[in-house]
């Protein structure tokens, strides 16, 4: 626990046997109550390598749900063990487990409702090895989402996020998308609903190993971000009523 809340850490698995160990091994575990692992129908031994790290919570899909559906998985596995604090952390060991302490901290302190990592802030994303292409999309797709959101995120895109469990109770998180774009779904609904924001900095790494979608899907996520912007922004104007909010 921290502060009195208790703290769940999720692991939105798909291959992730390789790095499994390396990410667990860096979570603060005295700080953490629960470590939540989905394997989302693994072609290797995911589920396996969990069990051997002695993990407790282990989730295996008969199918592939994708990205936002093991999402799902996880978050309503969090809540349903009373979690307080949720963080999904990618188990591909791309993002430091060693800032999970700072994130909850925010949330704990009652700073902010939500922490994001951001790879953008400080100049992590290249020094990581973020290709430039997604770079570029990352900072055009980012600028455009905080004008149709009236915000000033310096990140829409990062896979780093802590929750308290009160946001994701008052979203409807089970209807969105079971792709990718299931995070940027899950901004815009946490801004409707009122919520804050807060980011810290985050070095990012890419290396073999790490998950990554290729140039066909980037495409189709950004077609969807921009999808989920006029949404918003539709739905705010009382033009074309969302089914997301």
């Amino acid at each position: 626990m921290i502060l009195g809340k208790k703290v769940a850490v999720v692991l939105p698995a798909y291959n992730a046997a390789k790095t499994l160990e390396q990410t667990v091994n860096e979570i603060p575990m005295d700080i953490v109550d629960d470590v939540i692992l989905v394997d989302d129908a693994s072609k290797d031994n995911t589920s396996d390598v969990g069990a051997i790290l002695g993990i407790q919570n282990i989730i295996r899909h008969d199918n592939n749900k994708g990205y936002g559906g093991n999402q799902k998985t996880c978050y309503n596995k969090a809540i349903e063990i009373g979690a307080d604090i949720v963080v999904m952390l990618h188990p591909d060991y791309q993002y430091t487990p060693k800032l999970l302490r700072s994130m909850c901290s925010m949330i704990a302190e009652g700073v902010y409702p939500v922490a994001f990592g951001s790879r953008i802030l400080g100049n992590g994303s290249r020094k990581g090895g973020m290709p430039l292409y997604k770079y570029i999309a990352n900072r055009f797709l980012t600028a455009f989402q905080n004008i149709m959101l009236g915000q000033k995120l310096s990140e829409y895109h990062t896979g780093y996020r802590a929750y308290t469990t009160d946001v994701l109770r008052n979203i409807d998180y089970n209807q969105n998308s079971d792709d990718f774009v299931f995070d940027n779904e899950v901004i815009a609904q946490i801004f409707m609903a009122g919520y804050e924001i807060g980011e810290l900095t985050c070095p990012t790494r890419y290396f073999e190993e790490a998950s990554s979608i290729n140039f066909s899907r980037s495409v189709t996520y950004g077609m969807g971000v921009l999808r989920v912007c006029f949404q918003y922004r539709f739905h705010k104007w009382k033009w074309i009523k969302s089914s997301l909010f």
